[in-house]
């Protein structure tokens, strides 16, 4: 097996596995001579998106294909050409692997200690620019919502007042034609005032962190939006039994999912109406992850995937900011009420949509219980 590492090689192989595994990018080690894989860091199987028994017997060249430049990079290193190559390159992921794409990546590829061992690490080019570009968006997000706060508290004290003094001018009007005047003054009172409790109401809730099966929160998820949209949609579950389970605030981390599932199933209007609307509710373990600079060794990884028409390009990067919403009759908050409660448990949500696939992805890190922040 993969986990019994290096088969054999030289007396301080053992040393490697517990080295590596600590490490962020993902790390394959192979048989120089007919490149049979013998070790598979955490990292590599969640880049790939396999575990190591299902990556047993793999050759590099099963991994990533008929790759001419990352072949021609490892015969430099067999034949002691080099210690080491560096190059940016595409990789494709296993034909087993959920993830089909291709991955801009910079590889490594190294000589290791014994000969008979060669390393290959690989990160993708983008994850350092992903990740300052979450950082801003985060930064933008926060300011604006703190904005909206401020505004809220302001709006709220005076729009009791219109309320309330559209109520008494209605006991004194005696013509029933212009109560209807007063009407529309306290129903768009109402519905403001809605608007700002929303606005309000994730720093109102206590935070109440306990440990639950993130499976369980998913189906009552799933059941709600199956009962409000009984026929057209399927969920489909892609579930990773293995999970353990979460430390955090149940009903928030229930309300964000939710929040993201329901904005799903309106996108999907038109498939809904077709019959073909797909929502996907994937759920691994993620290991060795950075979150707002911080180091996590694990992390609950969900995706939420619908079949639908994507997400308009115009507002694609303000997607979480409040107020903004692709939807006619949107509020525009559910996005950003679910980014709040995630972010509150110190994980992030983020958004990749392109027509016919959008894939919201959640990431919850791995916690011992602690007050939360």
């Amino acid at each position: 097996m993969l986990r019994n590492l290096f088969k054999g090689a030289a007396s301080a192989a053992p040393f490697f596995p517990t080295l590596f595994d600590q490490m962020p990018n993902a790390i394959v080690v192979f048989e120089a001579e007919n490149q049979q894989l013998v070790y598979v860091n955490p990292a590599a199987e969640s880049a790939l998106d396999l575990s190591r028994k299902a990556l047993e017997g793999q050759s590099v060249h099963d991994l990533f294909g008929d790759n001419t430049a990352l072949n021609a990079m490892i015969t430099e290193v067999k034949h002691s050409n080099v210690s080491a190559q560096r190059q940016e390159m595409v990789l494709h992921s296993l034909p087993g692997s959920i993830h089909q794409d291709s991955i801009p990546a910079h590889v490594v590829i190294a000589a290791l200690e014994d000969p008979a061992l060669i390393m290959v690490e690989w990160f993708p080019i983008d994850q350092q620019l992903r990740s300052e570009r979450d950082e801003r968006v985060t930064q933008q997000v926060e300011a604006n919502k703190q904005v909206l706060r401020n505004l809220a508290h302001e709006i709220k004290n005076p729009l009791g007042g219109i309320r309330g003094a559209a109520q008494l001018l209605e006991f004194e009007l005696s013509e029933k034609g212009l109560r209807e005047y007063t009407q529309v003054i306290i129903k768009e009172s109402d519905r403001l005032q809605t608007l700002v409790d929303r606005l309000l109401a994730p720093h109102r809730k206590a935070h109440v962190m306990e440990s639950f099966n993130v499976h369980e929160a998913l189906e009552r998820v799933r059941s709600l939006v199956l009962a409000e949209f009984p026929k057209g949609l399927r969920i489909i579950r892609n579930y990773d039994t293995s999970l353990p389970e979460v430390m955090g605030d149940r009903e928030q981390l229930i309300q964000a999912v939710l929040n993201t599932v329901h904005n799903a199933a309106h996108a999907l209007a038109e498939e809904i109406h077709a019959g073909t609307a797909k929502i996907e509710l994937k759920t691994r373990v993620a290991r060795s992850v950075t979150i707002a600079k911080k180091r996590y060794k694990l992390a609950m990884d969900l995706h939420v995937i619908d079949n639908g028409p994507g997400i308009p390009e115009e507002i694609i990067e303000r997607i979480f900011f409040p107020l903004v919403s692709g939807r006619e009759g949107g509020s525009g908050l559910s996005l950003t009420l679910a980014q709040t409660f995630v972010q509150r448990h110190r994980g992030f949500i983020a958004c990749e949509s392109r027509p016919g696939r959008t894939d919201f992805h959640i990431q919850i890190p791995y916690r011992r219980q602690e007050k939360a922040s």
